[in-house]
């Protein structure tokens, strides 16, 4: 059954944690929902704590730099509920240390994902988001940001339009803005892999996007 791919990059955690809560009390269930937040400096340690398992600091180059492997090296624990309360702790390459939880997991800690599988934005254009907007969402979460991730299978195609308007309520950014101020700093994303035709959002909004996704068995 063909799936929506809904997607949208946050500054603050609180913000995308919060949203999450609102799409599950809407009745989104949790596995259909993915969060990827940055955790460079365990910064998520003080919130929820963990289990004691850190990810090492040559881990951690490896994942920047693309040549280390995605991997979960703990599981962090706490007062959270619902999709929150299976966040673990992944190193992504060309992305870092991050805590992530939901179905976009599954795709980035999967035998042999690395740099040659495209790490999170392989992960997102197996599931229907644009090359250049993969890319972008990549390397938002690299700079710091959270990642939520919904997919939205036919027969709920009715409640796509509630799933982005609580995306863009709780705080998402202007994903073309932030590319332009990132290119005016230096960053280049990477080229389209040769013969790629990567279908664009099918909604015209910036700070929440919506794909044609993948079919579902």
């Amino acid at each position: 059954m063909a799936q929506q791919t809904i997607t949208a990059l946050y500054d603050r955690y609180e913000d995308a944690s919060t949203a999450v809560g609102k799409l599950e009390a809407g009745g989104i269930p949790h596995g259909d929902i993915s969060i990827v937040s940055n955790n460079e400096g365990d910064r998520h340690a003080g919130r929820t704590g963990t289990d004691g398992t850190h990810i090492s600091e040559d881990t951690k180059e490896k994942a920047k730099d693309g040549t280390g492997t995605g991997a979960t090296l703990g599981t962090v624990v706490g007062g959270a509920a619902g999709l929150l309360a299976g966040l673990g702790l992944i190193a992504i390459p060309g992305v870092g240390p991050v805590v992530a939880a939901g179905w976009l997991v599954a795709t980035l800690t999967g035998a042999g994902i690395g740099a040659a599988a495209g790490g999170l934005g392989g992960a997102l254009t197996g599931a229907g988001v644009s090359e250049t907007d993969a890319h972008a969402y990549g390397e938002g979460v690299r700079r710091g940001g959270t990642l939520v991730t919904v997919r939205v299978d036919e027969a709920r195609t009715t409640m796509v339009p509630m799933v982005m308007d609580v995306l863009e309520q709780h705080g998402s950014v202007d994903l073309d803005q932030k590319t332009s101020a990132w290119r005016a700093d230096g960053w280049e994303a990477p080229a389209p892999a040769a013969g790629t035709v990567a279908a664009g959002p099918t909604d015209g909004r910036n700070r929440v996007r919506s794909y044609p996704g993948t079919t579902s068995l």
